[in-house]
């Protein structure tokens, strides 16, 4: 089946959980901005976690379905409706034959997923399906959808509404403007003086319009070093947060380099960085001090909690009479 770009939305691209195990040749990971909303998605329609979605931001797309097939919303709250249906998200829905969607301003969040049952099927590329924009590659034609765009997709089964009524509940993630992100002090941390230091843990930092995919300009205290360094380029990762001379931090995102030549003062723990894929230009955050331990606890227990996920998901689908083998 496919479907059609009615309006192609501010930016919206289809992506992954990304390319790993290519940055020695200076290939980012890229993929989603939000993964566990991406890997949400994907299992409420009985796809594999990783498969190709749709990612939109602040704007989303209208779409048009070809023939039935099922879909879920995860991440920020775009209203979408269908004629004059309000969809709800965290949940999977049937679409019928020429269904369209559209999907509005983000009431809150800033990056949607639209998983469709089988997945978005365009070409591997480096072993992913997702959009690099910087490299050209990956993705639909390694650009942002547009207008007239034909997305082709896995076959499906066709499920009856009655058969889908199941969510993820308490696993939605607690997004906030103003979160407070958990990070690991990082390899430079101690470059910053006493009061720098302080203050990247007790002030407020808002995110610039400066920012995107690769990463966010935050505006805050200038955050000083106890003396003028110089520092090679080392390996940076998603999460990373850099101090260059300015004195106004840049915390890496999806798309970010593999390599950078900036104090790397701080990491955000993977467990939040759904939150911060969910911030837009205006809002605000904070940051708090947790050990490596601390990081790895909360990672376990989230996959714990998603491994859980998998097999209530499955039971449900069982029940209904369908499951992912079917798909």
């Amino acid at each position: 089946m496919s479907i059609r770009v009615l309006r192609p939305g501010l930016l919206t691209t289809v992506q992954d959980l990304g390319r790993w195990g290519k940055q020695r040749y200076g290939v980012g990971v890229g993929g989603a901005m939000d993964l566990f909303a991406l890997r949400m998605a994907n299992l409420l329609v009985g796809n594999d976690e990783g498969a190709a979605a749709i990612e939109m931001t602040l704007l989303g797309p209208t779409l048009q379905f070809e023939r039935d097939t099922l879909i879920a919303l995860c991440g920020g709250e775009f209203r979408p409706t269908m004629g004059n249906q309000v969809l709800r998200i965290w949940r999977p829905i049937v679409m019928g034959p020429g269904a369209v969607v559209n999907f509005g301003s983000a009431v809150s969040g800033c990056r949607g997923y639209l998983a469709i049952a089988g997945g978005v099927d365009v070409p591997l590329v480096l072993g992913s399906r997702s959009t690099y924009l910087h490299g050209r590659f990956g993705g639909y034609k390694g650009r942002a959808l547009r207008e007239g765009d034909l997305l082709s997709t896995s076959p499906t089964l066709a499920v009856s509404p009655e058969n889908c009524n199941w969510g993820i509940g308490a696993l939605v993630p607690a997004y906030d403007d103003c979160p407070t992100l958990r990070v690991l002090v990082g390899s430079e941390f101690d470059w910053l003086t006493p009061q720098s230091q302080e203050q990247l843990f007790s002030a407020e930092f808002e995110v610039t319009p400066q920012s995107d995919r690769m990463g966010y300009r935050l505006s805050g205290p200038r955050l000083k070093l106890n003396s003028s360094r110089e520092l090679i380029s080392e390996a940076v990762c998603p999460g990373t947060l850099q101090l260059p001379a300015d004195g106004q931090p840049i915390l890496l995102m999806a798309d970010c380099a593999t390599t950078g030549g900036y104090p790397k003062v701080a990491c955000v723990a993977s467990v939040d960085l759904p939150l911060a894929a969910q911030l837009r230009p205006g809002a605000k955050l904070r940051f708090t001090a947790i050990s490596l331990e601390e990081a790895q606890s909360l990672y376990r227990q989230r996959e714990a909690d998603i491994a859980r996920l998998k097999v209530g998901l499955a039971l449900k689908r069982r029940e209904a009479g369908w499951d992912a083998a079917s798909i």
